[in-house]
């Protein structure tokens, strides 16, 4: 089973800069998107034409996060309506299943201070809080759980372009990076760092500004995650650098599930 996930950063503004085509010809099993901001009636027919299930949590809050996940077999069971009230306004999960595998698609808060002052760093750590407890249980339903998704954080400085310059950044705070450790070692595995443990200058995000694409200048910030009974069902998985449409490009692992 081939899973693909990105950050689109809006699927109406992607929609014109080749998604289909780029779906066309990976040809995955299940996409799972971050941050589409929008609701299902405003998705392009042309998406919803592709030959796919699509299952969405857009939350309630328009032109804002969401998430959604294509799948080529209608699954058996869709979870739109995230745990708490806060987390699914933001339409920050969506999760697919079928017999003993289950997929979820996640946009992690940003965490950063909104433009209002409020501090948005503690709502993103209780977000992966939360998260944990949630995936404890759907352990206790289904052997092979798949966490795919933009986590907004980098792990370790090999997952960043310029580490000693972004110590203070959200999203390589030591506290978040503490919190991504804890979240692997309650039972997951990192798939891109299991397969290529020292692979260096592999990101995810790069910034539209200062040339930042040309130089290779990034975070390595989706990711994809397997519960750590499942990780010998790992076949191979890849970074798609060079697909532009977003600031994310595109990451795709494959399963024997």
């Amino acid at each position: 089973m081939k899973i693909l996930s990105r950050n689109v950063n809006g699927i109406r503004a992607i929609h014109g800069k080749g998604f289909s085509q780029i779906i066309k010809e990976l040809n995955p099993d299940i996409v799972c998107l971050q941050e589409t901001k929008a609701f299902l009636d405003q998705c392009p027919q042309e998406i919803k034409d592709m030959g796919y299930s699509v299952c969405r949590h857009a939350g309630t809050r328009p032109g804002y996060a969401g998430t959604a996940i294509l799948s080529k077999h209608i699954p058996d069971y869709v979870c739109n309506n995230f745990v708490d009230p806060i987390f699914h306004e933001h339409g920050r999960v969506t999760q697919i299943a079928w017999w003993d595998t289950t997929v979820l698609s996640i946009y992690f808060p940003n965490g950063g201070t909104r433009a209002d002052g409020t501090e948005m760093l503690s709502y993103k750590l209780n977000f992966y809080n939360v998260l944990m407890k949630y995936l404890k249980e759907q352990e206790k339903t289904y052997k092979n759980v798949i966490v795919v998704g933009d986590y907004n954080i980098c792990h370790n400085e090999i997952d960043i372009a310029r580490p000693k310059e972004n110590q203070g950044s959200i999203g390589f705070l030591p506290i978040e990076r503490d919190k991504v450790t804890e979240f692997l070692n309650a039972g997951y595995v990192d798939v891109f760092r299991y397969l290529y443990p020292e692979l260096t200058d592999q990101y995810t995000r790069r910034s539209y500004r200062a040339n930042a694409k040309v130089n290779n200048v990034g975070w390595r910030i989706d990711y994809a995650c397997i519960n750590e009974s499942a990780k010998d069902k790992i076949i191979w998985m890849q970074h798609f650098p060079e697909i532009g449409g977003s600031d994310h490009c595109p990451i795709m692992l494959e399963v024997a599930i």
